[in-house]
């Protein structure tokens, strides 16, 4: 069942005022802050202000919103660790993983530039870093195991991936690409920033060694809140930093000596004290949000966004730089509109999107509906038609 049948979308958008602002078509940039998150910043800051902070309630709430945030992504309490962002998570895990000079880790060429820059950084210590190319053939705008087959030998030690590509929407095959690194003993590393929030994520099914995202966009929360999964103990990612909050056993008195340094088994190793509490507060909000709708149902509804812009592409005669295949897209459409002017166009007729490498990149949120899509349709008719008139 199509998901526009199944959500309200009229309630869901009362909840994002900067819906009806706007043509906001930029949820791969920055989600709306929506009434649901603002009710959790602000309950987190009448505390605050009328408390002077219960700071045992407060981490108390951060553990209740890690084991939301788990159920979330099909894991387990312990294997979530609250960071700042995305590049964090991949840093912790570039940094975490053990590998010998002369080894190599693979990367998709026109990769985020965090993601690349994570592994790049480790080159002077004799990491290898080879890039992919990402021809796939005629048609084929995604990645997956075949994509990196060629590129693996005895010495690589990890691949690491978008789940969904910024710049053109394409979904990658993350779980084949996972099986193809066990059978040769290396690991995954996800950057799942386009995706969660978006896509149904489960992230044990995906097999991977760690999935790092931020929490601005398809989670909704304001910057400056990331996650990082992984089901791997302290033998296989060990923690690049130490502090109090990562120690396992610790004395209650906070006297520290100097007796060996003993880390917490789960992913809390990673974690230095300190949370983002207001941010927290508010991914719990979200997080209730999505109960409430369900992820999966947000997933149909942006692809059925897609299908509808797709169709008017078709007839407007504009290419789409990613995938066309249902199963290989995301809320994420890029419009091979590379003629100069078309921004400053579409910021004139009050369209948030964002330019991209191949194009205009159009992204869609739980809030857009299709009549989004239509008045999008008919802004980029009278764009096409000015520039013929003009060339006339």
């Amino acid at each position: 069942m199509s998901a526009t049948r199944t959500i309200d979308i009229a309630q869901l958008r009362s909840r994002f005022p900067a819906a009806d602002q706007f043509l906001y078509l930029d949820a791969a940039h920055q989600t709306p802050l929506s009434l649901t998150v603002r009710a959790g910043l602000d309950a987190f800051y009448d505390q605050a202000l009328h408390t002077a902070g219960p700071k045992t309630h407060w981490l108390t709430r951060v553990e209740e919103v890690r084991a939301r945030l788990a159920g979330f992504l099909g894991a387990n309490p312990r294997e979530i660790a609250f960071t700042k962002n995305t590049s964090e998570g991949l840093n912790i895990a570039a940094h975490g993983l053990r590998w010998e000079p002369g080894d190599n880790v693979l990367l998709l060429e026109g990769d985020h530039p965090n993601l690349l820059y994570a592994w790049l950084g480790l080159r002077a210590k004799g990491l290898e870093v080879r890039l992919v190319p990402q021809d796939g053939g005629p048609g084929k705008k995604w990645a997956d195991a075949d994509t990196f087959a060629p590129y693996v030998d005895a010495r690589t030690r990890a691949i690491a991936l978008s789940h969904v590509m910024f710049h053109n929407g394409q979904r990658n095959d993350v779980a084949a690409i996972a099986r193809l690194a066990k059978r040769h003993g290396a690991e995954v590393v996800v950057d799942a920033m386009q995706s969660l929030g978006v896509l149904d994520v489960d992230a044990r099914e995906l097999g991977v060694t760690a999935l790092a995202a931020g929490c601005h966009k398809g989670l909704l929360v304001p910057q400056g809140l990331g996650l990082l999964f992984t089901p791997y103990d302290a033998e296989r990612l060990p923690p690049t930093y130490t502090a109090l909050a990562g120690m396992a056993d610790t004395d209650e008195d906070l006297v520290i000596g100097t007796e060996q340094v003993k880390l917490r088994p789960d992913a809390q190793r990673f974690e230095i004290g300190n949370f983002n509490l207001p941010a927290i507060h508010a991914l719990g909000a979200a997080l209730a949000l999505f109960e409430e709708v369900g992820v999966r149902r947000v997933e149909e509804h942006v692809l059925d966004l897609g299908d509808r812009l797709i169709e008017h592409l078709d007839a407007l005669g504009i290419p789409l730089a990613g995938p066309r295949e249902r199963e290989r897209r995301s809320h994420i459409y890029v419009l091979a509109l590379q003629a100069p002017g078309w921004p400053e166009f579409l910021a004139s007729e009050n369209v948030r999107v964002s330019s991209v490498r191949d194009g205009i990149r159009v992204s869609f949120g739980l809030y857009n509906n299709s009549d989004d899509v239509d008045l999008l349709a008919g802004i980029l008719r009278r764009g096409l038609d000015k520039r013929a008139h003009r060339a006339a």
